[in-house]
């Protein structure tokens, strides 16, 4: 089968376009024929984290398809059923953290970007009938991570105000989409001008240049909850837009893991500081209940065909986007 691969080199010059066999299901698992797969920052680092000198590893973590062949012991699904993949592996209920065990599609195990994967059953979920292909393949990694950060952890309630630095990808997109519908007030930082005017178009109170001074911008106006995906770059910037006993959910880093900030003044502020990861499968229905009742779609930005995945992966790793960028396979 075609598919986006990463093997003999370190970092981004390991990945290809290239064939590699699939694998026909075993006992408790199916396989699905992809029709769309949805690029994540997750994907941009998987090059670095597998080694140049393993096995092939096929990239991606979302992706929506046809189940196309069902292992012994499955009735959950048959064969001919739309599903999306629940990327998180070995995750049932919720809980305070991930059991032991638990894993991402992608990394260790092949992922999205081929014409096929092989899953366990419970990890390939009905396709809500009202998104489309596309929206449904981009769909769960982002909208899970958001859920759990914003009301697991953060429990955002209507009424709240949150601040979402760089909430213009598919993680942030869906934070700010979910925040609204649950009658948050929800504060977002961008530096591009065109994005503040797109997260304005999605609910957005205010929209805030990335590089201006955020207290001054919002009339020294402090937050309960932030939400920080960004990391070093802005997360002291985060920290001082808090009301005092305020709450910051950090899930991501992509601008840098290290972090100094004064201890003195987050204790004396009654600070919360909370960390979060994806989601439960529990928390995906919750979540795909949520979007249903709300009637959220992911936002699309670009799509491209899994040989042009070089173009794909430029356009997210120089942040050009807004919203989810899809990999249509068929």
């Amino acid at each position: 089968m075609k598919a986006v691969l990463h093997e003999g080199a370190s970092g981004r010059k390991g990945l290809k376009y290239g064939e590699i066999d699939s694998t026909e299901p075993k006992e408790g698992e199916v396989r699905v024929r992809l029709k769309t797969a949805g690029l994540n920052h997750r994907d941009l680092f998987i090059p670095d984290r597998h080694k140049a000198e393993d096995p092939a590893l096929v990239l991606g973590s979302d992706g929506a398809g046809i189940v196309d062949a069902v292992g012994d012991g499955v009735d959950s699904v048959k064969k001919g059923d739309a599903v999306i993949i629940n990327p998180s592996l070995g995750w049932e209920k919720n809980s305070d953290v991930p059991p032991e065990g638990f894993e991402i599609v992608g990394l260790p195990f092949h992922g999205t970007f081929a014409e096929y994967i092989t899953v366990p059953a419970e990890n390939a979920v009905e396709k809500p009938d009202f998104l489309s292909w596309e929206e449904a393949g981009v769909l769960a990694l982002s909208a899970m991570t958001a859920y759990r950060a914003l009301f697991t952890r953060a429990k955002v309630t209507e009424g709240m105000t949150v601040l979402i630095p760089g909430a213009s990808g598919g993680a942030g997109t869906c934070l700010l989409q979910f925040a609204v519908a649950a009658g948050a007030k929800v504060y977002v930082t961008s530096r591009s001008e065109e994005k503040r005017k797109q997260a304005l178009e999605l609910g957005a109170a205010e929209a805030i240049d990335s590089e201006a001074d955020w207290n001054e911008a919002l009339a020294g106006e402090k937050v309960d909850v932030v939400i920080e995906s960004v990391g070093a770059a802005t997360f002291n910037k985060s920290v001082d837009q808090l009301r005092r006993g305020g709450t910051l959910v950090a899930f991501g880093a992509s601008a840098g893991d290290t972090v100094e900030f004064n201890l003195r003044k987050f204790f004396y502020g009654q600070y919360n500081l909370l960390g979060s990861t994806m989601a439960s499968a529990e928390e995906l229905q919750e979540m795909l209940g949520f979007i249903e009742e709300h009637e959220i779609r992911p936002v699309m930005d670009k799509s491209f065909a899994l040989s042009d995945f070089e173009e794909a992966f430029d356009r997210l790793e120089n942040a050009d986007m807004m919203g989810k960028i899809v990999f249509n396979i068929e």
